[in-house]
């Protein structure tokens, strides 16, 4: 994911500057930028901001804005395994803010941090797009229906036993890939479709 740079580094800012060199002067590239940098370091570090300033024109406000208000868009290194918990109003009407107090206690962090470990970043998430089998989390890649506490906590134990992070690959008939992903079995345990 790195390509061997040390965040942070002069070769971290010399690949963000590249990036932005792309796209110089157009501030419409933010977006893309970020989507870049979340993908080859995992997150967008402050050092990049005064760069991407520079090179598109905005000011240091601007683009912290754009950072903090996308959830996707982070400013630390998330966790090996991220759970993302929806807090949509659907999910919440089932649950949902129980199961996330239940994942601060048993994970062992609040919403938005990592494990001393680095292995579990808990986060939520205002709609996951499964609203008809709340409450839903996200392992991974992940979508999860009808998730409890103890449901959630076999998959995060799951999650964690397996070498390189959650697999994309649905655990069970109530899992579906995220946002973007191709579809997967959204049906419910008694094998009765989600409407």
């Amino acid at each position: 994911m790195t390509h061997g740079v040390v965040v942070g580094g002069s070769g971290y800012e010399e690949r963000v500057r590249s990036v932005v060199a792309a796209h110089c002067g157009d501030p419409a590239a933010l977006l893309p930028i970020l989507h870049t940098l979340m993908a080859e370091f995992g997150h967008v570090d402050t050092a990049a901001i005064g760069v991407m300033a520079e090179g598109l024109n905005l000011s240091r406000a601007e683009i912290h804005g754009v950072i903090s208000f996308y959830r996707d868009f982070r400013t630390t290194p998330a966790g090996r395994i991220t759970v993302r918990i929806c807090r949509g109003e659907a999910c919440q009407s089932v649950g949902a803010d129980q199961l996330v107090e239940h994942a601060r206690t048993s994970i062992g962090v609040d919403v938005g941090q990592t494990t001393v470990d680095g292995s579990v970043t808990l986060d939520q998430v205002f709609c996951l797009g499964n609203c008809a089998l709340g409450p839903s989390a996200q392992i991974g890649s992940t979508v999860h229906g009808r998730v409890d506490r103890d449901r959630l906590d076999g998959l995060v134990t799951s999650a964690r036993r397996r070498p390189g992070g959650p697999s994309a690959a649905p655990a069970d008939g109530l899992a579906a890939p995220a946002a973007g992903a191709p579809a997967a079995d959204r049906s419910d345990r008694d094998g009765e479709e989600a409407r």
